[in-house]
């Protein structure tokens, strides 16, 4: 018999470092945590060792608390060496929230892809007091839940501004194909997507380190979402399609730093167990879809188990891009319901 443990990704710590404090994962590399104020309740950050400074990877997301913790890192595990560039994988706030008040307050050099350079400064420069009305009918077209659509049509909008500290210009490209020094590493850059339109993960070319960000995490699967922004999107096909071609990067040896999380090795098993996991999702759905269905009337069958008020935004993005994702490449049909809802169903 095979044992659960055997089938696992593995990681070499049980615990996270606690809140103001680092653990050192591999020589010169230091693995922080911050919070964040829902139920995915961190984030994972880096430091590399430069000598005379420090390159952060990620950032956490925007609020006075998460600076002062910054601070406390700052003169604590980094040593009072001052950062000197910050590195953000993609645009999620939890990731480049802080990015800008390194930049404006520490100076520093901020690099990342001009993907998410420019999706965070044009989402921080548009704040909505009120919803837009491209957004409420992204909500409808999705079958929204209507006592749920009504409790947030009445709330103030969020805004990528209430979390991402304000960005001034400049910021330094990577792209596919690039050799990045960082923490006397060289470090191949491989672009994922789906989860974030040009994700950089970094691959170390003189040890076993993988910067993952949240392309691949070690216990939860990256949330793929179809949004207001460009609702017949299919990030699902974009995340399949990098995560096969980053596994023939994979070795078992790897020792993979995630967004959330733990660090772990096993890779290329972590990787197959997410790729097949989405398959088995929509070959459920298909199933499920013997008669129309709303994106929404989904959860049941794509998540297996209670999707409550915290995680409902997130499921029905998710629940999106697998409804989009059979439409675009032909399987399903759609009509739209008389509520504006999108029905699916099987052809």
């Amino acid at each position: 018999m095979v044992s659960v443990a055997d089938v696992a990704p593995r990681t070499p710590w049980e615990e996270p470092p606690a809140q103001g404090d680092a653990i050192e994962v591999a020589e010169g590399v230091l693995w922080m945590r911050l919070p964040l104020p829902m139920k995915l309740d961190h984030v994972n950050v880096y430091a590399f060792d430069e000598g005379d400074s420090w390159t952060v990877v990620d950032t956490g997301m925007s609020s006075n608390k998460t600076r002062r913790i910054w601070e406390q890192l700052m003169a604590g595990p980094l040593g009072g060496k001052p950062v000197r560039r910050v590195v953000v994988t993609h645009h999620h706030p939890d990731h480049i929230g802080n990015a800008g008040w390194f930049q404006s307050e520490h100076g520093v050099e901020l690099v990342t892809t001009r993907t998410a350079w420019l999706f965070a400064r044009m989402l921080t420069l548009d704040v909505q007091e009120e919803w837009p009305a491209e957004t409420l009918a992204y909500y409808r077209s999705a079958g929204m839940d209507p006592e749920t659509y009504e409790t947030r049509k009445a709330d103030r909008p969020f805004n990528f501004a209430d979390t991402v500290y304000p960005m001034p210009l400049g910021f330094t490209r990577v792209q596919q194909g690039d050799v990045f020094r960082m923490g006397g590493r060289d470090w191949d850059l491989h672009m994922g997507n789906g989860h974030a339109p040009e994700h950089a993960t970094f691959w170390s070319r003189d040890d076993n380190l993988v910067l993952t960000g949240d392309q691949v995490l070690s216990s939860i699967s990256p949330n793929i979402g179809v949004y207001a922004t460009e609702p017949e999107a299919d990030p699902l096909a974009e995340w399949l399609e990098a995560c096969e071609r980053l596994a023939a990067l994979a070795r078992p040896e790897h020792l993979a730093l995630g967004g959330h999380k733990l660090p772990f090795t096993r890779l290329p098993l972590r990787m197959r167990q997410l790729i097949d996991n989405h398959h088995g999702a929509l070959e459920r759905l298909m199933e499920f879809l013997e008669t129309p269905k709303s994106a929404a009337e989904c959860f049941s069958v794509l998540f297996k188990r209670t999707i409550g008020p915290g995680e409902y935004g997130l499921a029905l993005v998710e629940a999106v891009a697998h409804v989009n994702h059979l439409y675009r490449t032909g399987q399903v049909s759609r009509t739209r319901r008389d509520d504006e809802a999108w029905v699916y169903q099987r052809r």
